[in-house]
Parts: structure tokens; sequence; C-alpha cells
């Protein structure tokens, strides 16, 4: 009879400081025995939006190397799983205890990770830099959220890529956030032009910031609780419609999962005019669960 194994891992919620909301983060702290394809399994066992492995840098200025897996595949760079893995590192004292600042390596190069110190640390990464991609026409975007295109703003809806492409969305209303009904047959239509994976964004701008809803079936995850990869880009689309301030100091937030239950938290700042310096994006982190997978 084969040998099983056992792997440490452990339930952080990220995006949040009351447990059970936010986004749930299962994080294995020890990972160099875990082969790929079994890290995919993993996170199709555990069905979460990721799940993270830690590993050993392979760059000298980095704490750690992170694989990130949603249930159906590998992503280069997810913004709530680098938030949570940041906690871990911080908390298992990988990284010394009192550090504000280092980086984790992802597929798309070193995250820089800021934390703000105290009884209730906020953990900040630096967004990757933005690429442009394509304007979608309204009607297509509306039919996909199942809206009257008048209740999108008149902004051109674009896909943008700080990591993960995203098409973002803006509405007329958190009202309308909340009344979107993702249309499958209207998405199969979309992707016969757009193939490439992505993400849906829909918001809408709030005196605070934007309130929010994600949708990524390319990636096996009907809703997100919350994206820190797409709420980078969302930054520099608001900035650039004139829905929030691009001076230098500025911050906001978006609140996103609130119509699933599980209300996240995604704070921004804005380094430089327009964010030429850097987007940051971070928020709370509550440890939930520390338990065993054998296999």
């Amino acid at each position: 009879m084969k040998q099983r194994k056992s792997y440490r891992y452990r339930v952080v919620d990220v995006f949040t400081s009351e447990p059970l909301q936010g986004n749930s983060l299962p994080v294995f702290p020890d990972s160099e025995a875990i082969p790929a394809d079994l890290m995919q399994k993993i996170a199709r066992e555990l069905n979460l939006s990721e799940t993270v492995f830690l590993l050993p840098p392979t760059r000298p200025d980095c704490a750690a190397k992170l694989r990130i897996f949603t249930p159906n595949r590998e992503l280069d760079f997810a913004g709530h799983p680098t938030v949570g893995a940041a906690f871990i590192l911080l908390d298992e004292t990988k990284v010394p205890k009192g550090t504000e600042r280092f980086a984790v390596e992802e597929n798309v190069g070193p995250i820089p990770i800021t934390v703000d110190p105290g009884p209730s640390p906020k953990l900040w990464l630096t967004r990757p830099p933005l690429r442009e991609g394509p304007l979608v026409p309204t009607k297509t975007v509306a039919a996909l959220l199942g809206l009257p295109d008048t209740q999108l703003l008149d902004i051109a809806p674009q896909i943008l890529d700080a990591g993960n492409p995203t098409l973002f969305v803006a509405v007329a209303d958190s009202e309308t956030v909340d009344r979107i009904a993702f249309d499958t047959s209207a998405w199969a239509r979309l992707k016969s032009d757009h193939p490439s994976p992505m993400c849906v964004f829909a918001f809408a701008a709030t005196p605070d910031g934007a309130y929010s809803r994600m949708f990524a079936p390319d990636y096996g995850i009907p809703e997100d609780p919350a994206t820190g990869s797409s709420t980078g880009a969302l930054a520099s689309y608001m900035m650039r419609h004139g829905l929030v301030s691009s001076k230098a100091g500025t911050t906001f937030y978006s609140e996103q999962g609130t119509r699933m239950g599980r209300r996240s938290i995604l704070h921004v700042r804005i380094h430089g005019k327009g964010g030429i310096d850097g987007i940051a994006v971070g928020g709370a982190v509550t440890p939930l669960i520390e338990a065993t997978i054998t296999l």
C-alpha cells in the first residue's frame, strides 16, 4: 500500500477584520514536496477562489515564491493570495516580525509588500504595471450583465491587465451592481471575440470609492468576494474617467463581496499623480483555520 503524506495548511480571510467575511484563502506554508499537478488537484478539492503554495524564492530579493491556483488553472499573479500569503510569512516568522517592507516572487516577477504596523495591521501589495486592452461595446456588456444599456455609465467598457486581464464596467449605482445577473450565453458570445481568459469587474462609484462585483467563469470562479489584482487596475480606470482623484496620496476603497454575504474592503493608495509611481492595494487579514490534508 502506498504511504500517504500529510501537508499542513492554514486558512485566512483576506480584506476583512471579521471572521467569515472577506475572501477565504488556503495557504500551504511549506510546499517544497508538493508537485505542481498535485497543487492543482488540491486547489480543485478545496474549491475556493485561489489556493497559494509557498516555496523558497529563486530571487535573492524575495522572501518566498508563491504559486497560486484557482480550481482550474494556475495564475501568474493574484491580489488576495499575495496579501494573505504575506500575512502568513510574517505570522510564522518566515519574514522577521516587525518587518515593514519585503517582496514576494510570483510568475509576473517580484511584488513589493508594505506593512502598516499595529494591533490590526494592514498589508499592501504594489500593483504590477498596467497593460491596455481593447474596448468592448456597451450593448454587448449590458447583455452580459443582464442590464439595460441605459444602466451603464457613458464610459466605454475596457479590458485592462495588471496581472490578470479584466473587463471593467461602470454602472449607474450600487443598487444596479446588486441587480446584475451574469448571462453565461452572452459570455460565450463575448468569448468568441475575446478568447483569452479574463475576469469581468462591474462597479459603481461611491463617495468612498467603489461598490463592486467580479465574475470569473474562465477561472472556475462564478463570483469572487475580493479581487486585489483587478482592484489595482480599477484604480487606473476610475482615475482616467474622473471617478476618483488622481492626486498623489489619495486613498479610497472598493467594497466587494457584499451581495455574496462575504463583505470585503480593499483599500487603495495612489503614489504619484495619476499613479505613475505605483498603486498599492491592501487590507486586513483574519486567521481562521489550521489543518492538514492527507493524500
